[in-house]
């Protein structure tokens, strides 16, 4: 089953996080996940979600974690959460009802 990361957050350094999208990218395709949605200007239609959502789709939980905690994605993290403000949440089920 597909498992999802879902990023939403507001830039805070616009200068220190210019470089970050570029940074991130090859370890992204590296670790064979999707970008599903980066969109830098999302319309808030509940609660107080940050300007920024991303969606990145990977195979699994594990591959998802494995590419989170990756040295490849060390630095890039690091320049994305100095220079934003927000959440990620990492989900891979579907339940109908409760």
């Amino acid at each position: 089953m597909s498992a999802y990361l879902i990023f939403s957050y507001d830039i805070t350094d616009p200068a220190a996080y210019k470089d970050y999208p570029a940074a991130a990218f090859p370890s992204i395709k590296a670790h064979k996940a999707e970008v599903v949605v980066a969109d830098y200007d999302s319309t808030p239609t509940e609660g107080s979600p940050g300007k920024v959502t991303v969606v990145l789709r990977f195979e699994s939980k594990d591959a998802a974690t494995a590419w989170y905690d990756s040295e490849e994605y060390a630095t890039p993290k690091q320049m994305r959460l100095g220079a934003s403000r927000g959440t990620a949440v990492l989900c891979d089920g579907f339940v109908m009802g409760g």
